[in-house]
């Protein structure tokens, strides 16, 4: 009767561990997954609208707002241009994705143009209807471990011109008052790194079918 009990409490230490695993893997950033980006230092969430820069490309600016419930602060995460990135594949560390603006179906994008407030290098939205664009829309994951987890710091660096992602902590006057400045930065300091929050998480396929086994 003592083995017996001792092999229950194995069998369910062990369903224990699967069961955290499974909850680990859940928490996951993965392909398709629709998510808000907090600026770390700023408190301000990554935004954009249908409103154009007056100075430098003239595309569509990007900015950072306080507000956690704005709707222009959705952004789906893809593969890289022409590359399908199939929902639920997990985003590791060192990969390079789009980030595509929900509203208004333009790329997370940056190019050799000085931002308008600070002078760093400016970051847009760009692309067609369809979500295409160019390289220009590429962003390289900087992440510790093998995987970006929604609760970890990242940092996002454009592959083209080896800027950061980051926050000027500069903000704009009218027509976007209050709006914080979003830049590419030379460096990984202050300003340059990020944390999902706020969003609608695709599942890893692999935690899927993990409970799919299980159940069966």
């Amino acid at each position: 009767m003592r083995a017996l009990a001792n092999i229950q409490l194995l069998l369910l230490a062990l369903a224990n561990i699967s069961l955290i695993e499974a909850s680990s893997k859940a928490q996951s950033v993965t392909c398709g997954s629709v998510v808000k980006l907090l600026n770390v230092d700023y408190r301000t969430r990554l935004h954009s609208h249908d409103v154009k820069y007056g100075t430098g490309s003239g595309q569509q600016s990007v900015t950072g707002v306080e507000n956690s419930d704005d709707v222009n602060s959705h952004w789906v995460i893809k593969g890289k241009t022409n590359i399908v990135c199939d929902r639920g594949t997990v985003v590791k560390c060192g990969d390079t994705i789009r980030l595509q603006h929900l509203e208004t179906k333009k790329n997370l994008h940056s190019h050799f143009f000085n931002s308008p407030l600070s002078g760093n290098q400016e970051v847009s939205a760009y692309g067609d209807e369809t979500g295409e664009g160019d390289t220009g829309d590429h962003w390289e994951v900087i992440c510790y471990g093998e995987e970006w987890l929604r609760d970890l710091k990242v940092q996002l660096r454009h592959v083209d011109t080896r800027k950061f992602l980051g926050a000027s902590g500069r903000s704009f006057g009218r027509p976007i008052s209050g709006q914080m400045e979003i830049v590419g930065l030379n460096s990984g300091g202050t300003g340059s790194e990020w944390q999902s929050v706020e969003g609608i998480f695709i599942h890893p396929t692999e935690f899927i079918q993990q409970n799919i086994h299980t159940e069966l």
